[in-house]
């Protein structure tokens, strides 16, 4: 995990790129799909560093987020199936946490791939609907960090998984989950009047 002094840059990276992936997700796919990569790709590799000093995290954490965004980038062409993957998962951990308990390793699988099939027949859709969830939460956790919550702050320079995943432990803040609901239908409504305008532009140049 990275030193603490670093929590607040991490977090400013958090919420510029939320951001920039809730409102603008479908025509910057490719940068979106980089700038993930890359936070996962740091999150993968400090976390299995532990306990080193300061510049061999930072080394790591950009040595490993060049390497996932790298990965990400070259997936570009299954990108709208892996995104399609994650929401069916989502939905999935949704419902299952309804009935109680986790879903079955196998049923996550095969609903992971009935997922990535579907995305692929309504790809616009599915990239502008995946990136402003994960856009909206991002920026969620970024900004919580940056107005000083501490175990946000704390999360933010470990990697905790729950940063980037919005069905994790945030108990006492539901709150948190109606923002995320608001601000993820926001960049829907931008993104889908965005990407409206530009294919009405494209067609009259055409």
């Amino acid at each position: 995990m990275l030193p603490a002094s670093y929590a607040t840059p991490v977090a400013v990276v958090f919420v510029a790129g939320g951001l920039l992936a809730c409102f603008a997700g479908y025509r910057l796919f490719r940068l979106v799909l980089g700038l993930y990569g890359f936070i996962l790709g740091a999150m993968v590799t400090t976390s299995t560093l532990g306990e080193a000093s300061a510049w061999t995290l930072v080394l790591a954490a950009v040595v490993g987020g060049l390497v996932g965004a790298t990965l990400m980038i070259a997936a570009y062409f299954v990108g709208v199936g892996l995104v399609g993957a994650g929401l069916a998962v989502l939905g999935l951990n949704v419902f299952w946490r309804l009935i109680g308990g986790d879903p079955p390793t196998v049923v996550l699988v095969i609903i992971a791939v009935l997922g990535a099939l579907g995305a692929l027949s309504i790809a616009r859709l599915v990239v502008i609907f995946g990136t402003a969830l994960a856009g909206s939460w991002t920026a969620i956790i970024g900004g919580l960090a940056l107005a000083g919550t501490g175990d946000t702050l704390r999360a933010a320079a470990a990697g905790d998984l729950w940063v980037v995943y919005p069905l994790g432990p945030i108990e006492g803040r539901w709150w948190l989950l109606v923002v995320w609901l608001v601000l993820t239908l926001a960049g829907v409504v931008v993104q889908m009047s965005t990407s409206r305008r530009r294919k009405r532009k494209q067609a009259r140049d055409s």
